[in-house]
């Protein structure tokens, strides 16, 4: 087991050192770390949600990529980040440099990937091609954590995977209890 981890831990940091080394400089760092700061906070995807509430047609999925989010961020942040306390690639490796603030110590997973693939799973179970075009934006946003140095690809690789189930669960969840409102309010209807 222990030299499964060695593997992975020496493939996180060579594709960390591959970006840096290769691909940072420039304009590049001024865009990756703006395309980065679109999931501080699950902003972009809370504003989305709350913009399709306001449309019959896409409030079943704007609530979900809300609960999406909820569920993400207690799954991720509050319950796995505290237990795994996993620390951040340039606090383990001193040639890599964070170009931001992370925000928090803890690297694993990437609350950043959870959420966008949250809300772009959730957005996808009703509305499938906006929820691929959510997909490429959260994959972006995954990629400008690596490019970072604020997490590894296997912190970002988890974050997509959870991030995925949440979305789906909530999208679920959300369609059950909307459809259950829906059959209550037809009742009082006759």
């Amino acid at each position: 087991m222990e030299v499964l981890l060695d593997i992975i831990r020496s493939f996180d940091y060579e594709i960390l050192a591959l970006i840096a080394e290769h691909w940072r400089g420039g304009l590049s760092d001024t865009v990756w770390t703006l395309v980065s700061l679109l999931g501080n906070g699950g902003a972009l995807w809370i504003i989305t949600a709350l913009a399709l509430l306001f449309f019959r047609k896409t409030r079943r999925a704007g609530a979900a990529m809300l609960v999406a989010l909820l569920i993400g961020l207690l799954v991720g942040n509050v319950l796995i980040k505290e237990w795994v306390m996993r620390p951040r690639p340039f606090v383990t490796h001193a040639d890599l440099t964070a170009l931001l603030d992370p925000g928090d110590q803890w690297s694993f997973p990437s609350g950043h990937t959870l959420s966008s693939f949250a809300a772009a799973a959730a957005l996808c179970f009703f509305h499938r091609k906006s929820g691929l075009l959510a997909f490429l934006a959260a994959a972006l946003i995954g990629f400008s954590r690596l490019y970072a140095s604020v997490h590894y690809p296997t912190d970002v690789l988890a974050g997509a995977l959870l991030g995925i189930l949440c979305g789906l669960a909530a999208a679920w969840l959300t369609d059950r209890a909307a459809d259950r409102i829906h059959t209550i309010r037809l009742r009082k209807g006759a």
